[in-house]
């Protein structure tokens, strides 16, 4: 990497944040800005520093890690997340990559693949520990059976395409104008495109739609 990697880690439990601490501090190219013991104050951490990464458990008081990243996402803040958990469930990890997040490690596996997968997110890609790759296959899957059943999502632009899954994150037609330097009534007829070609009828159908099929957005 030509560049530090800003890097900040939440988790609750002092013995976790030392043995990522003492991880992180032995790489050449990490730079650690910051800790927290609860989801509150790393969210607060992550929008004052703006690391280039958090570091997130998804178990702590205050706010849970995929809240942490919930908020992350609807903010639009240029962190990256990646979680640490012990939980091997698939809706755990289908939530998680819902939210944006880059980096899915669980925690009996942190010391072997948390540096790799720092610089995987650093680099723009994905990690996740390969115990639960199968879970990305399985996600692989289900996004193509979607596009076999409702081959018009084909038809999508790729603005389109951007349109449905900032609706799918719950932004508002405000919002996701701002967020793409567009007019207000851009967005209004990109919405209007996006529900013709999905054959969407009613004023909420396609907010319904977009949040239903996260999966094949993200």
């Amino acid at each position: 990497m030509n560049k530090n990697i800003g890097v900040i880690i939440a988790d609750d439990h002092p013995l976790i944040r030392d043995g990522m601490r003492q991880l992180l501090r032995s790489v050449s190219g990490f730079v650690l800005q910051g800790e927290a013991h609860d989801g509150t104050s790393a969210l607060t951490m992550i929008r004052e520093l703006q690391p280039d990464i958090a570091v997130l458990d998804v178990d702590m008081p205050g706010m849970n890690g995929l809240e942490v990243a919930r908020t992350v996402q609807k903010e639009n803040l240029p962190t990256d997340i990646i979680v640490l958990t012990m939980y091997r469930e698939e809706d755990m990890f289908n939530s998680a990559m819902d939210l944006g997040v880059r980096g899915y490690v669980l925690k009996d596996n942190a010391v072997t693949d948390i540096v790799a997968c720092i610089n995987a997110v650093a680099e723009g890609t994905y990690y996740l520990s390969p115990r639960i790759s199968e879970y990305l296959v399985g996600r692989s899957e289900r996004a193509r059976a979607l596009l076999k059943k409702r081959p018009e999502l084909d038809t999508l632009t790729p603005t389109e395409k951007r349109v449905l899954s900032l609706i799918a994150e719950e932004k508002t037609s405000k919002e996701i104008a701002e967020e793409m330097h567009v007019a207000l009534k851009t967005v209004e007829n990109h919405r209007s495109n996006i529900s013709g070609k999905l054959n969407l009828r009613g004023s909420h159908s396609l907010l319904k739609f977009a949040i239903g099929h996260k999966s094949f957005l993200n």
